[in-house]
């Protein structure tokens, strides 16, 4: 199999779970559409994952702060304890992602984590702030 081949196996097998996700209604509609855009590219693809991170860091803020208005002190601490580690974790995890060695892949995964462990976090605070 020549390398250009290969190249273009592995960017839509890596894209894959973006597609499910995508599907997800954890993550917005305009991230689908933009990836249906995209033409597969490595730029067009982190360009969508980048602005639904940040659709996902905006609701994980706002989820945040929602629960933090119906918490004790003792809770609010509890939670800002838990956010930090969280962010610790989310930075590190992702971080492992951008391999230097793991070619143009590697910004697409890395920012795929980074999007992805947001929007699992933001659907979590939700759940912890219904009633």
């Amino acid at each position: 199999m020549n390398t250009r081949l290969l190249r273009i196996t592995l960017a839509l097998v890596a894209s894959i779970p973006m597609w499910v996700q995508a599907q997800d209604s954890n993550l917005s509609k305009q991230f689908t559409a933009c990836m249906d855009k995209s033409g597969d590219t490595t730029q067009g693809m982190v360009e969508c994952i980048v602005a639904e991170h940040q659709r996902q860091d905006v609701r994980l803020n706002k989820a945040y702060k929602a629960l933090m208005a119906d918490l004790t002190p003792e809770r609010k601490k509890q939670l800002q304890e838990a956010q930090r580690a969280w962010i610790k974790f989310r930075d590190a995890n992702c971080g492992f992602y951008y391999d230097p060695d793991g070619g143009t892949m590697a910004r697409v995964s890395g920012n795929d984590c980074a999007m992805t462990i947001t929007a699992n976090r933001a659907k979590e605070l939700e759940n912890l702030a219904l009633p």
